[in-house]
Parts: structure tokens; sequence; C-alpha cells
């Protein structure tokens, strides 16, 4: 992180301090909570540096780390107000990959592009909101937006962010309707972590029929391309085809981002859909389905779908 980022009391820390504290902060923000084995383990200190860089994190910032004696790890505190900016981008790497430091600095890039990473991202404090109910396992109350209903408030029990290619969503139990579905994060206001209500055994991940279930995909190049070889080439291909196993919650979003045509006669232009999933019969029962492109149910027509 670059001085000109850091706040004046920050200013006379070396970088590896503040690359310490700029974890403190993360995990705080985005976990709830921190262990002093999480920062030894992290940077490969003693035990009694992580002390004094816990000390220090207090004294820069008191309201932002409480510390529960009884569970022996520091919490989030109650007003919490950052001492770091980080880049959302690569926050939501971080989370879904473990990758990177704590010290959220945009890397010099070597060779620069014109394509913007996404066109939407979640808004921090609605992220923090949601991985925090994620890592510690309790209710989110949320208002959020959808097509259909419009604007409710629901609690949702999240268990797994999801990176669609276009969006950020969340896998969660929804009580408003007693189903598992997706949320996405950037239409989710007002979150509220629920830390003192308890979780159902039937709103835990292990119940979630669409998430455990693993289906197989054969990808093929579309039929009707003149050079299959050139697509069996673009995607690695062995023996003329991918074969990907993969969460039937997935399946639909995954074949979506590909551009893969599910339709069993392959009737979509090979232009646009440059792979075909070769058996369609593989979605069956797969409720995500009815987001792959060209996708029909079993048994419903051609010109039956309105």
């Amino acid at each position: 992180m670059s001085a000109q980022n850091l706040s004046p009391k920050l200013t006379d820390l070396s970088q590896a301090q503040c690359d310490r504290l700029s974890y403190i902060e993360l995990r705080l923000r985005f976990m709830g909570d921190i262990r002093r084995a999480d920062l030894v383990r992290r940077f490969g200190i003693q035990s009694a540096a992580a002390t004094r860089d816990f000390a220090l994190y207090r004294s820069l910032a008191p309201e932002n780390i409480d510390y529960d004696a009884k569970a022996k790890i520091y919490i989030l505190g109650q007003q919490f107000q950052p001492l770091f900016t980080y880049p959302i981008a690569r926050v939501l790497v971080w989370l879904a990959h473990g990758f990177g430091d704590g010290a959220a600095t945009v890397a010099e890039r070597d060779i620069s592009d014109a394509v913007p990473d996404r066109l939407s991202l979640p808004l921090p404090d609605v992220l923090a909101a949601v991985t925090r109910a994620i890592h510690q396992r309790c209710p989110l109350t949320v208002n959020y937006h959808s097509q259909s209903s419009g604007s409710t408030q629901r609690q949702i029990v999240p268990f797994a962010l999801i990176d669609t290619g276009l969006h950020w969503h969340v896998r969660a139990f929804d009580r408003l309707s007693q189903t598992f579905q997706e949320f996405v994060i950037t239409r989710i206001l007002n979150p509220v972590v629920e830390t003192g209500l308890a979780v159902e055994k039937h709103e835990s991940s292990d119940q979630d029929f669409q998430w455990t279930r693993i289906v197989e995909l054969e990808l093929v190049p579309h039929p009707d391309q003149p050079h299959p070889e050139i697509t069996e080439l673009d995607y690695g291909m062995v023996n003329g085809s991918i074969r990907l196993r993969i969460r039937a919650a997935l399946a639909g979003y995954v074949l979506r981002k590909w551009c893969v045509d599910c339709s069993p006669d392959h009737r979509l232009p090979w232009q646009d859909y440059p792979l075909w999933l070769k058996d369609p019969l593989t979605l069956y029962g797969v409720e995500a389905a009815v987001l792959a492109p060209g996708y029909e149910h079993p048994g419903v027509g051609r010109g039956a779908r309105g």
C-alpha cells in the first residue's frame, strides 16, 4: 500500500507492519474475527510479535476491534471504521481463492488492457456482512430487490459466494420461500448479521440437493462448425471434448458464461455458440438449467416454449 493511501497514523510504520495490520483489518471486516494463530500462520512470525501487532492495531483503531477472552479470539468492534482502503475486486479474489496478503494494493501491470474487469461490484459493507454471516454460520436479514418480487425484507442463511462472470451471487437458504437459491449481492441493501440466531439443520448447505449434486457435462465443438479442430485447440480438448464435473446449482451459469448450445438439435448459431452440450439429458433435474442457452425440458417441443 503506497504512502499516499495511508492514514497519517500509519505513515511511520514499515511496509511489513502495514501488511500485517491490513490483514488483521481484512479478517475482522470480512470474516468478523481473527486469532493470533491466523497472523502467525499467514506471516510466519512469532506469537509475541503477533500480540504486539494486535496491540498496535487497537491503539490506532480502538473502536474497530474487541477481544473475546472466553473464546480467546479478536472480534469486530461495534463502531468499525476502516483504516485501509481495499479494492473490492481483490477482496473477492482473496475470499474466493485465498490469494494475496492483507495490503490490498493495486499492482502495476506490465501489459495494459482496455477491457474493464467488471461493470459492477458489490459494495464493501454489503459484501462484508454477507461473508461474515457465511464465516460465522448465522442468518442475515436483508432488504432484497428482485425482478419478480420487487423490494422485500427477508432472512437468509448464506453459505457460499458464486461468481457467474457478470455478477457475484450468494447461495443461501431463504426463510421467506423456504428454498435454497442465489441472491445477487448488488441487490442486497441494509444487511444485518444475526449472530444471536441459530441455523436449523434443514437450512445448512448439506441439505441443499442442487448444491451437493454433481453433474457431469461433456462439451464438444458445435456440430455445424466447418473447422471443429480450431475449437478443439481453443479449449484444449482431449479426444475432441471437454468433460466437466460441476455442482448442479452452478451448471446453468457455467454453460451460459461459456456460450454452450444446450439445445438437443444444436440449433443455435455456431458463430455465437462454439460449444455444444453433447447430451442435454444430463441437465435433467438441474434447476439452473433454465439459464443454459437453448435448453428445453425433455418432452417440451421446439415450438412450445412461448
